[in-house]
């Protein structure tokens, strides 16, 4: 596990949909929803007049990364289901798994800065259990410059609304860059 504090209680998936909605529902028709069997993002189409951004379960650590991607996708991304992104299910080759973590650095960057300002403990995730590869120390470094640049740098405009909201409720200080670092065990 990556450092950044860690709450009492376990923060709840709804909270997060509330704040995640009452920023974006009604100016992007966007609804944060619970309960998927897998994550998935799914525009206005002729059976639902309302983008839905699905994540799993009630998996907080899901609905982060899933708004970290919703958060960095283009208007032209965001009228395609998932974003119009590949994605290799788990049992992904070396170089797959290579590929997956060259799109994976920032929003893994920002669900993690996302995860700091809700208190929610966070991991950096190769995605990729069954064949056994685990996340490149290249990647892992950088992610953590990645979240480490947004502490100085201006992070996408959705991005910082949804950590200042965050912050705001939960309290926290998510852009200190000290948040940001590899525990050594």
């Amino acid at each position: 596990m990556l450092s950044g504090r860690h709450p009492v209680e376990a923060l709840n998936a709804d909270e997060v949909i509330r704040v995640f909605n009452r920023l974006f529902a009604e100016r992007f028709n966007t609804r944060l929803e619970g309960g998927g069997e897998e994550p998935v993002y799914l525009p206005v189409d002729e059976n639902c007049d309302v983008n839905r951004l699905i994540f799993r379960s009630d998996y907080v650590s899901s609905a982060l990364h899933e708004i970290a991607h919703w958060c960095i996708a283009g208007e032209q991304r965001r009228q395609l289901e998932d974003f119009g992104y590949w994605y290799h299910a788990d049992g992904r080759t070396e170089v797959q798994q290579r590929t997956f973590e060259t799109v994976e650095i920032k929003p893994q960057a920002m669900e993690w800065i996302f995860s700091v300002a809700a208190g929610h403990p966070f991991n950096i995730s190769a995605d990729n259990l069954s064949a056994d590869i685990g996340a490149s120390e290249a990647f892992v470094t950088q992610v953590v410059d990645q979240a480490r640049a947004w502490c100085s740098s201006p992070m996408p405009a959705r991005a910082a609304a949804f950590t200042d909201a965050l912050s705001e409720v939960f309290g926290t200080e998510p852009l200190n860059s000290y948040h940001y670092q590899i525990a050594v065990d």
